[in-house]
Protein backbone atom coordinates (compact mmCIF):
# COMPACT_ATOMS: atom_id res chain seq x y z
CA UNK A 1 0.00 0.00 0.00
CA UNK A 2 2.54 2.34 0.48
CA UNK A 3 3.95 2.19 -2.90
CA UNK A 4 0.09 2.68 -4.36
CA UNK A 5 0.21 6.06 -1.53
CA UNK A 6 3.50 7.35 -2.73
CA UNK A 7 2.68 7.56 -6.81
CA UNK A 8 -0.95 8.73 -5.79
CA UNK A 9 0.49 11.41 -4.45
CA UNK A 10 3.42 12.22 -6.05
CA UNK A 11 0.82 12.22 -9.40
CA UNK A 12 -1.53 14.44 -7.67
CA UNK A 13 1.33 16.71 -7.08
CA UNK A 14 2.68 16.62 -10.43
CA UNK A 15 -0.69 18.05 -11.69
CA UNK A 16 -0.58 20.85 -8.54
CA UNK A 17 -3.96 19.84 -7.24
CA UNK A 18 -5.39 19.76 -3.66
CA UNK A 19 -6.56 16.47 -2.37
CA UNK A 20 -10.24 18.07 -2.60
CA UNK A 21 -9.23 19.20 -6.34
CA UNK A 22 -7.80 15.97 -7.29
CA UNK A 23 -10.93 13.94 -5.24
CA UNK A 24 -13.49 16.40 -7.04
CA UNK A 25 -11.93 15.50 -10.36
CA UNK A 26 -11.97 11.46 -9.79
CA UNK A 27 -15.69 11.37 -8.84
CA UNK A 28 -14.56 10.20 -5.03
CA UNK A 29 -14.69 11.35 -2.02
CA UNK A 30 -11.97 13.22 -0.18
CA UNK A 31 -11.86 10.74 2.22
CA UNK A 32 -10.88 8.08 -0.39
CA UNK A 33 -7.94 10.16 -1.56
CA UNK A 34 -6.97 10.58 2.44
CA UNK A 35 -7.17 6.97 2.86
CA UNK A 36 -4.95 6.21 -0.48
CA UNK A 37 -2.21 8.49 0.51
CA UNK A 38 -1.62 7.59 4.13
CA UNK A 39 -1.62 3.81 2.88
CA UNK A 40 -4.65 2.25 4.25
CA UNK A 41 -5.20 -1.09 3.62
CA UNK A 42 -8.89 -1.36 3.84
CA UNK A 43 -9.86 0.74 0.73
CA UNK A 44 -12.58 -0.21 -2.07
CA UNK A 45 -10.96 -1.30 -5.39
CA UNK A 46 -13.58 0.63 -7.60
CA UNK A 47 -12.73 4.00 -6.00
CA UNK A 48 -9.19 3.00 -5.98
CA UNK A 49 -9.31 2.66 -9.84
CA UNK A 50 -11.33 5.67 -10.14
CA UNK A 51 -8.22 7.19 -8.77
CA UNK A 52 -5.96 5.55 -10.56
CA UNK A 53 -7.74 6.15 -13.90
CA UNK A 54 -6.76 9.79 -13.72
CA UNK A 55 -3.13 8.12 -14.94
CA UNK A 56 -4.43 5.41 -16.97
CA UNK A 57 -3.76 3.02 -14.69
CA UNK A 58 -6.10 0.23 -12.84
CA UNK A 59 -5.52 -2.38 -10.39
CA UNK A 60 -6.38 -6.05 -11.03
CA UNK A 61 -6.47 -9.34 -9.68
CA UNK A 62 -3.19 -11.10 -10.46
CA UNK A 63 -3.01 -15.01 -10.60
CA UNK A 64 -0.75 -15.95 -7.96
CA UNK A 65 0.69 -18.60 -10.95
CA UNK A 66 1.59 -15.70 -13.47
CA UNK A 67 3.65 -14.14 -10.50
CA UNK A 68 6.14 -17.44 -10.52
CA UNK A 69 6.55 -18.02 -14.05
Amino acid sequence: MKRLAEFVKERRREVNLTQEEFAERAGVALTVIRKIEQGKTNLNMDKVNLVLNMFGHKLAPVNSKELVE
